[in-house]
Formats: structure tokens, C-alpha cells, sequence
């Protein structure tokens, strides 16, 4: 299922603001977040993303109307996750990234190369 043009905007405004953006590994919440391990393809200044630049890099494919799918989590069971697999560069494998919502928050859940046997974070 796709999200509204709300739930993006929503989502994108969440992004952009670094006091509304997290991503922390909990045993509640895991995460698999490694944006230094993911080459940046409009990187000027560094060749790999950071966390400002991850969260910007999901802006920006968010505002472009990138499809995202909704799935239930598992981890807290019932919730919903946002999942898009982008295409980054033809030499290497999409990104995975997975978000979820919390109180006035973006939760970074996954970013990371896709491998199609092992996303479950």
C-alpha cells in the first residue's frame, strides 16, 4: 500500500529537521542504520553519507515521489514501517530504507545496501 501525499509531506517536513529525526537501536526497536557504509552519489565533500546527509538524500527522494510501501513491523508488533528501495548507482545494489513514525518524530529504522534475503530490520 502506498502512503497519502499528507503522510509524505508530513514525513519529509519530519526529515528535514534534525530535532525530529532519530535513529537509535533499541531491543524494542532494532535498527540497522549505516549511512557512513553507503556510498553518496551527489557526495561533493564526502564520498559516503553521513547522518545529516542520509536523512536529507530521504527528504529530497520522498519530496521527489519515490514510491513507499507500508508493512506492519514486527518490532513493536503492530506498528507500521515505511520501506523504499532505491536505486543509488548501476555498480551497486539499492538502498534500503525503512522509517517509522513516533510522537513528532521520524524514526530511522534501515539505510543500508539491500540485500533481498536479509531486510527484516
Amino acid at each position: 500500500m502506498s502512503i497519502t501525499e499528507d503522510l509524505r509531506h508530513h514525513m519529509i517536513v519530519l526529515a528535514r529537521r534534525s530535532d525530529s529525526r532519530v535513529s537509535e537501536f533499541s531491543s524494542t526497536r532494532p535498527t540497522k542504520w549505516h549511512p557512513e557504509h553507503v556510498r553518496n552519489p551527489s557526495g561533493q565533500l564526502d564520498d559516503y553519507f553521513t547522518g545529516a546527509s542520509a536523512w536529507e538524500f530521504i527528504a529530497n527522494v520522498l519530496d521527489s515521489g519515490h514510491p513507499v510501501k507500508t508493512i506492519e513491523l514486527e518490532k513493536p508488533r503492530g506498528a507500521t514501517g515505511f520501506v523504499m528501495l532505491i536505486h543509488i548507482e548501476d555498480h551497486l545494489p539499492q538502498l534500503y530504507v525503512k522509517l517509522e513514525l513516533g510522537s513528532g518524530k521520524i524514526i530511522g529504522r534501515s539505510f543500508h545496501y539491500s540485500n533481498p534475503y536479509n531486510n527484516e530490520i
